[in-house]
């Protein structure tokens, strides 16, 4: 059964500010499953490189707490 991986997104306080990040993360190669506002966790999919959304996060402007 595949496992979903959870992001932390920090710095988001708009629906704009969901719909940079989602880019972002979907120009780094996976778009998210779903990414919550108020909680900022971001949920994609099993083999997600996550490094290379991170840098995509950041350099959109916003953080990823570990």
């Amino acid at each position: 059964m595949a496992t979903d991986i959870i992001l932390k997104v920090t710095g988001m306080d708009c629906d704009g500010c969901i719909k940079a990040v989602t880019r972002a993360a979907t120009g780094a190669g996976t778009a998210p499953l779903s990414l919550d506002l108020q909680s900022g966790e971001m949920r994609l999919p099993e083999g997600a490189d996550i490094a290379a959304i991170t840098r995509a996060i950041q350099r959109a402007g916003f953080g990823v707490a570990s």
